[in-house]
């Protein structure tokens, strides 16, 4: 553990360092976002189209019958 005595200063290149693992950091988690929000998306869709077609057989059915 560091004491209060022996904490120093970053330097630029540690600040610009931690600056760009930041930017990477914070592009990775809205990519991950995109990537779950995309997931929602795709299966939506993909339910509504099966409802639909279960209605549309539904009310074929019941026109024939």
């Amino acid at each position: 553990m560091i004491n209060d005595r022996e904490r120093r200063a970053p330097t630029a290149a540690e600040r610009e360092a931690r600056k760009v693992f930041r930017q990477a950091e914070a592009k990775e988690a809205l990519t991950d976002y995109a990537k779950a929000q995309k997931a929602l998306h795709d299966n939506r869709e993909r339910l509504k189209a099966e409802r639909m077609a279960r209605e549309a057989e539904a009310a074929n059915r019941t026109k024939a019958g």
